[in-house]
This record gives C-alpha cells, structure tokens and sequence, in this order.
C-alpha cells in the first residue's frame, strides 16, 4: 500500500495564516509549531518542510505584515497629493499616521508579529528592505514638512518621523487594540489627531487654537 501523505494548495501560507490567529489570540510566544500545525490541518513535521521553528514562522508572517503596512504607506501618502507645497506635505505627513492606526485595527496579527514578537528587523535582507519601505515613506514625509519649520524649532526630519511614530504606537498600543483596562473617553483616531495638532504647533505649522 502506497502511504498517502499530506495534500494542501499552499501549506506554507496555511501556517502562516495559523499562527497569526494565534499570535492575534495569544500572543507571539502563546503557541506551539504544534498548534499552527493543527490550524492548518497538518502534522507537526510538515511545518519543518517550510520553517525552521517557530521564530521563522513568526518572522515571515512580520515580513507579510511589513509588505501590508509598507503599501498601505505608500498608498496613504500619495493620495494626500504630491505637491511639496506646506498644506499638501502636512497632510501627507498627518495620513501616514492615519495609516499606521488603521494598519493596527485591520491587521491585529501581523501588527503583534512584527512590533512585539521581538524578532529583529535584521533576521533576514528581505525583512530589513520591506521595513525600510514602510518607514521610509513617513521619514521622506517627515523631511517635506520639516522645509516648511521655522529653522530654530526644526527638530532632524528623522527624530521628527520617530516622534509621530511613537505617538502613533503609544495609540494603538494603549487605546487601539482592545486591551483590558484602557479605555480611553476619547476615539483612537481623535486622540492622534489632537495630539499631533499639539505637536505641530509646538514646531510652528499649524496655527495657535484661536
């Protein structure tokens, strides 16, 4: 008798897809090869055929969840328009912030594998080009608008990318993502808007609240 192994249409992304259900439920260190195996129907050796264990999975579903986030990116700041004028590169900067709470609330899993997995940015060359695309749009945005700043209030454009990103990460971290005991009074969404509104009055480009 011939031994029938197993037969699945695209098995390495069926893991994939398994563990981010669990990373989403679980978090990144709440789960077993075993368990994304079952998920997907297969036998825990099969996983082998594809990843070396378990960080290898989660750090192919980060590259995925940088891919998604780096398009999302692009495609927010192009439709804020492509003139360097003050008003489009404001609002090209202040989308790229939109587009991060947005990418947090759509993709919960891949969002989990690739800011609190703990897995480098580095592990692989694939991995460290997809997450310089990412982020390379907010800094490239963060230098249009920093031309329009006052030059004794204008921070490096890179520290001024890193400033909005951790307001946007502190966003999704506390009040985004569902956590027990964080409930804000105010909507996500709000709470960046008003709170980049702060920051950028502070560097002199948005006007003060009348």
């Amino acid at each position: 008798m011939v031994k029938r192994g197993y037969h699945h249409g695209n098995l390495r992304q069926a893991l994939i897809e398994a563990a981010l259900g669990l990373i989403e439920t679980r978090g990144p260190t709440g789960f077993t090869l075993a368990e994304a195996a079952k998920q997907a129907g297969v036998t825990p050796a099969a996983v082998y055929r594809h990843f070396d264990g378990r960080e290898d999975l989660i750090a192919e579903a980060a590259r995925q969840g940088y891919e998604i986030f780096a398009d999302r990116m692009e495609e927010a700041a192009r439709a804020a328009g492509a003139d360097r004028a003050s008003g489009n590169a404001l609002a090209r900067f202040e989308a790229t912030a939109r587009a991060y709470l947005e990418f947090a609330h759509a993709y919960p899993g891949h969002y989990v594998a690739m800011f609190e997995s703990g897995i480098s940015t580095n592990r692989t060359p694939e991995l460290a080009a997809v997450v310089a695309r990412g982020f390379g749009v907010v800094e490239r945005a963060a230098m249009e608008l920093a031309e329009h700043i006052p030059a004794e209030r204008r921070p490096p454009p890179q520290m001024f990318s890193a400033h909005i990103w951790a307001l946007s990460h502190g966003v999704v971290e506390l009040f985004a993502r569902g956590a027990p005991g964080t409930r804000s009074p105010f909507p996500p969404e709000e709470l960046l808007e008003t709170g980049i509104g702060i920051y950028l009055r502070g560097l002199g480009l948005l006007p003060p609240d009348r």
